[in-house]
């Protein structure tokens, strides 16, 4: 990397800022973003309007299937349906989540390709086999985090009146062809949502278990990105990894409101080529690759939703089958595809690997838009 010459943290003549200039410098950045987002309302149009729609179409559609699985199962439930008849009603939901277990092997298999094939192409030399060793290593790391963070919060903890469950799981065996779900996904979301609710003796329990999952993710979240990161880069460059942070701001920001590290790359190529003054060569080669095989949050996320739905059906995940979620989470989130809610398809891959019950991904739909 070169100097820190053009960074947010430096003035011109390369002497670094205060804390006092730091916080003025991001509340002027905070100022200006917040007069470019009046500017943009001002003269929204119509067709601004229908081009967001468009754009975020399936993520407003999922989020609004959910409110309305929510309204109606609530709705229902003084009706007291049967077991038999929450199943039927389900069965839409039922649907989707048996094409989802269609995908598992060839996803699986297209993951490992797309990613393996990225590196072979890009990984050549010595700047290629640190970025492959520091992907993997972050993973590998963000996955620990997630098991420990589940394992000690314990957030799937009282819930063995929770659900109420008759019958047993079946396999579903895997077909050798792909169907489109995108447009199905909300319905199928839908009736999944309203049908668990249904199937819940105790709405306050789940309540304060997905509450205490919510809490746990984002902590194990935090520590690897305030915590494990700033470390490796202060143990590689040693130098403080804060500055280098603030530098990347306005990406992290971006990251945030997108939720998808794709549609971040343009931010963060500006930040780090323009803002902190990294080497072209470096970010052109590095970012790309990484935003597709290095999904340290999926990776995390994915291990500790595994434990928790694990936790919430009262199923005691041995030391083999901790490490099987581990190496399918590291293994499921090289390839995922950067954006939102991608996470949900590659969910199905880590729950199967160990027999868990996959319809209870429903359990976490209601807050993994926000995670």
């Amino acid at each position: 990397m070169s100097s820190h010459g053009n960074s947010l943290f430096l003035r011109e003549s390369g002497q670094r800022l205060g804390r006092v200039g730091w916080l003025q410098r991001l509340q002027e950045s905070l100022q200006q973003r917040a007069l470019r987002t009046r500017l943009r309302l001002q003269t929204m149009t119509r067709e601004h309007v229908f081009r967001f729609l468009r754009r975020n179409a399936f993520i407003l559609l999922t989020v609004s299937a959910v409110v309305i699985g929510v309204s109606l199962a609530f709705a229902l439930r003084p009706y007291q349906l049967s077991y038999r008849q929450i199943k039927y009603f389900s069965f839409p939901g039922e649907l989707l989540m048996r094409m989802l277990q269609m995908l598992v092997l060839p996803l699986i298999v297209s993951s490992l390709v797309t990613g393996m094939a990225s590196l072979d192409n890009k990984a050549t030399g010595r700047m290629g086999m640190r970025a492959a060793v520091y992907y993997m290593v972050t993973t590998v790391i963000a996955v620990f985090i997630g098991i420990l963070m589940v394992t000690i919060i314990h957030p799937g903890k009282g819930s063995k009146e929770g659900l109420h469950r008759e019958g047993r799981i079946e396999t579903i065996p895997t077909a050798d062809a792909f169907m489109d779900l995108v447009r199905y996904a909300p319905v199928g979301i839908l009736f999944l949502i309203a049908g668990k609710i249904l199937e819940m003796e105790d709405m306050a329990v789940l309540g304060g278990q997905l509450g205490m999952y919510t809490l746990t993710v984002i902590v194990g979240l935090f520590v690897h990105a305030c915590g494990i990161l700033p470390l490796i880069y202060f143990l590689i460059t040693h130098r403080n990894p804060f500055p280098f942070i603030g530098g990347i701001l306005q990406a992290l920001i971006t990251a945030m409101g997108t939720s998808s590290s794709s549609a971040t790359l343009p931010i963060t190529f500006r930040c780090l080529e323009e803002g902190l003054g990294v080497d072209r060569r470096i970010t052109r080669f590095v970012l790309p690759v990484g935003a597709t095989v290095n999904m340290d949050g999926t990776a995390l996320y994915e291990a500790l939703a595994a434990i928790f739905i694990a936790q919430v059906n009262n199923y005691e995940l041995n030391l083999g089958q901790i490490t099987t979620i581990s190496i399918t989470a590291t293994a499921a989130s090289v390839g995922a595809a950067g954006i939102p809610q991608a996470g949900l398809v590659t969910m199905v891959i880590v729950l199967t690997s160990v027999g868990l019950p996959t319809e209870d991904i429903t359990l976490i739909i209601a807050v993994d838009w926000f995670l």
